[in-house]
């Protein structure tokens, strides 16, 4: 058993690369058997990504066992593998899941178009594209590139600010690290509010000062983990009491935040299990306002009217008064800052409400809801 490479006269299996994860167990033919490796010190495991090599024409057979004991079992259920074959084009591949084979096993069917295809849970999004993204748009006029800190790894925790105004806006992406499609969404944030054509980033930057962290979690992301940092700490819950020794990515961030306040911020993520693309926010503060909570149902129900990629009926349940968990960044910052905060789902599998059946959700559609995300903003900046 290795996550290394395995050689076999028709396939090879490979993921030792940049946020690949994957476990060889057996190859017999053209067909592997794989699992997937925990994140360091801690028992989260769903993301995998690796590359399958074989004759082009090859119709090959891969297995991911074990997957009842993953974080989200309940993701695995009409979910359909992101496969590319030149990794800038990603689609899926045909998968089904079923909960009593070796432990919950989805098994990918593909047949090879040339010698070789690179299989994620979504499509990834790699550090060096992560440091060209910060390149780019610190090259633009007005932006400034500030490095917040250092991870546990001693990666730089990014922060690019932009804009004019007076109202302090902070967008945060990927603090659980394979929910990559997160950091598809802040490339066309940033794509969007370095446009000097664009009129709805015009408004947004003469209003708000705005602070973008496109990835919280590069030690997480390039371990190719799914949920922690290179602890094994889920940062999502270490809002309340961040520490140099557990969680210093997040003491970086919130000791800026501390500096320049928070009006409005929004924490990117992806959901493994619901279909749909949603917002959560912070309803159970303890010193939750009627202005702060109305400006965020505000906001919800006017991106549903924006884009049909986004929808109110599924999600996650509203905290009960007073019981919000303060841990976690949305909760924190509300509750701290006084802030309009909330939490961006975008689902694994697909829209179930708008489907593509050759790439499902997918990096474009999440760039496109970022530019929807803040169009929407631009639309209430004067109100917040």
């Amino acid at each position: 058993m290795t996550d290394q490479t395995q050689t076999s006269p028709a396939l090879r299996i490979n993921s030792t690369f940049d946020s690949g994860n994957i476990v060889v167990e057996a190859i017999d033919g053209t067909t592997a058997t794989l699992s997937i490796r925990k994140d360091q010190e801690s028992e989260f495991f769903q993301w995998f990504h690796f590359r399958a090599a074989a004759p082009a024409g090859t119709q090959i057979v891969l297995r991911i066992t074990g997957l009842a004991g993953s974080a989200y079992p309940d993701g695995w259920a009409d979910y359909h593998a992101a496969v590319s074959e030149d990794r800038e084009t990603w689609r899926r591949a045909t998968s089904s899941y079923d909960k009593g084979e070796d432990g919950g096993t989805l098994t990918i069917r593909y047949q090879l178009e040339s010698d070789a295809a690179w299989f994620a849970y979504f499509a990834p999004y790699s550090l060096e594209r992560h440091h060209d993204l910060i390149a780019q748009a610190a090259a633009c006029e007005g932006v400034i590139l500030r490095e917040l800190g250092l991870s546990l790894d001693g990666r730089a925790i990014d922060c690019l600010e932009l804009g004019t105004g007076d109202k302090p806006v902070w967008l945060i992406a990927r603090q659980h690290p394979g929910e990559s499609m997160a950091e598809w969404w802040m490339e066309g944030a940033l794509d969007m509010l370095t446009d000097p054509a664009n009129v709805h980033a015009r408004k947004l930057l003469a209003a708000a000062r705005f602070y973008i962290v496109p990835n919280m979690n590069p030690d997480g992301s390039t371990r190719g983990h799914l949920r922690t940092n290179a602890a094994g700490v889920n940062l999502n819950r270490e809002w309340h009491a961040p520490s140099p020794e557990r969680s210093p990515e997040v003491l970086c961030v919130r000791n800026r935040m501390d500096e320049t306040g928070v009006a409005f911020a929004m924490d990117v993520h992806g959901d493994e299990a619901i279909p749909a693309v949603f917002l959560a926010g912070f309803e159970g503060i303890p010193s939750l306002k009627d202005a702060q909570i109305g400006f965020f149902r505000r906001y919800r129900d006017t991106l549903a009217i924006r884009t049909p990629d986004f929808q109110t009926r599924l999600g996650y349940p509203e905290s009960a008064p007073g019981k919000a968990n303060l841990s976690m960044g949305t909760a924190q910052l509300a509750e701290r800052y006084g802030a309009v905060a909330m939490t961006l789902e975008m689902p694994f599998k697909d829209n179930a409400d708008m489907p593509d059946a050759a790439q499902g959700w997918s990096p474009e559609r999440s760039m496109q809801l970022a530019r929807d995300c803040l169009a929407t903003l631009a639309e209430m900046i004067d109100d917040l």
